[in-house]
């Protein structure tokens, strides 16, 4: 089993590629927090995505945060503890639930999961409060998505 670690999009695209063409699935992996949901992955490689991390913009007075998808949760939400907000969603921490206590949450998990906390009836989930966001597919496509409307 091999690890991939992109450091751009562009690598990400290239590996991506690879991987379609040989028909080889790919464990995507940040912080590995919730890797003991579902069942196992049997792949031969895995895509580290750890390179995408770090709070690229954050304006507090629009309620707007740019990141990249292997943030650690712990670094957005020590940057808006800062300026006395929170996510409304309250992505929960289930690492010890799931016995995974050395792994780190992050942006993209709590929103491929859309996990939230308990306030998820009244303030929406996760994904409820995404603006856009860039990814490649599993057709090694670049590729963006805006939203028509968000919720603050």
């Amino acid at each position: 089993m091999s690890t991939f670690r992109p450091g751009d999009e562009r690598q990400l695209s290239e590996i991506v590629a690879a991987a379609l063409a040989r028909e080889e699935p790919l464990e995507i992996v940040a912080g590995g927090s919730k890797r003991a949901l579902g069942r196992p992955l049997q792949t031969p490689h895995t895509l580290d995505m750890s390179a995408f991390s770090g709070i690229r913009g954050y304006e507090p007075e629009e309620l707007v945060l740019t990141a990249g998808a292997a943030t650690p949760m712990r670094v957005i939400e020590a940057a808006l503890a800062e300026r006395a907000q929170m996510l409304a969603f309250e992505p929960a921490d289930w690492r010890q639930l799931l016995g995974s206590a050395a792994a780190e949450p992050t942006l993209g998990g709590v929103t491929a999961a859309n996990l939230s906390g308990p306030r998820r009836i009244k303030a929406g989930a996760a994904r409820d409060h995404l603006l856009g966001f860039r990814a490649v597919s599993g057709r090694a496509r670049p590729s963006r998505r805006a939203a028509a409307s968000s919720k603050t």
